[in-house]
């Protein structure tokens, strides 16, 4: 581990941010150049004081997990990412953790997205990251682990993952789901984590094997969905996709058209997250 080499990389990446890139407010009176310290631990999840150690050549090595944090915090590339696992003494990130590297690109999209719910998401259907409004709108998506990670294991093995949609949809969203992971088993192949994640689904899902079997491959995402809040109800939102180039990643945005009883759900869900927030703080 290189504790000086480290310490200057994350500082010189600090300080290139500024907190529009991340989607911070500025706040007045700003005199630190780019992001704060602090900004940064939280959005890593770690404390000020952990972060701080690491800038001053005194923190104990970052486990892969950190490293990965720090390098969507600091918005890496690919490259970036790499150098930053090797001078922390760590080898070139395991294709799980390259895997789940947000692409910088969606991540300024989705800093710029705060008054809609926005999510980005693997080809495997893991939440990589969420804005405050999706939060809001599906929960945590950011607390699983495991195979769990994956929406589409979550669809399967667990029932409560089928209540933000409507009943008479969620047939729909099976298909929908099983045509994404056969495209991500086509291209990444039966032995990486998309074959895994079938392997295990035939074994614990009827429902799974058998529209398994109808090997429909599409990227599918509807462009108008109902979903189901449990304090808002029913709230009807447009769908829009921007995908990474190499298809791994996408940006879902769900919005709704102003003035309609869909857009003032939305604008709630924001005051219901803060809410929730300060309940459990």
């Amino acid at each position: 581990m290189d504790r000086a080499e480290l310490a200057a990389f994350l500082r010189r990446r600090r300080e290139q941010l500024r907190p529009a890139d991340v989607g911070l407010p500025a706040g007045a009176r700003r005199r630190a150049r780019g992001l704060r310290r602090e900004e940064v631990a939280a959005l890593t999840a770690m404390s000020t004081d952990y972060y701080t150690r690491l800038e001053q050549q005194r923190g104990p090595q970052p486990s892969e997990q950190m490293l990965a944090a720090l390098a969507r915090a600091l918005r890496l590339s690919d490259d970036e990412r790499d150098y930053l696992f090797r001078v922390a003494g760590r080898n070139a990130p395991t294709p799980m953790v390259a895997a789940t590297h947000v692409a910088p690109a969606l991540l300024r999209v989705l800093d710029r997205l705060s008054d809609t719910p926005a999510l980005i998401l693997s080809n495997l259907g893991e939440t990589l990251v969420q804005n405050r409004l999706a939060e809001a709108l599906y929960g945590d998506r950011l607390r699983y682990t495991g195979l769990a990670r994956s929406e589409i294991y979550r669809w399967f093995t667990d029932p409560e993952e089928r209540r933000v949609y409507p009943e008479h949809d969620r047939a729909r969203q099976s298909r929908a789901l099983v045509a994404n992971l056969r495209v991500a088993h086509g291209s990444m192949g039966p032995q990486s984590r998309a074959g895994e994640l079938v392997r295990a689904l035939c074994r614990e899902s009827t429902e799974f094997a058998e529209l398994w079997e109808r090997h429909e491959v599409a990227k599918r995402f509807q462009d108008h969905k109902v979903l189901v809040h449990p304090q808002l109800g029913d709230i009807e939102v447009d769908c829009q996709v921007l995908f990474t180039e190499d298809q791994s990643q996408a940006l879902l945005v769900l919005t709704a058209p102003p003035r309609t009883e869909a857009f003032e759900k939305i604008q709630l869900l924001g005051v219901l997250g803060q809410q929730q927030f300060e309940d459990v703080r």
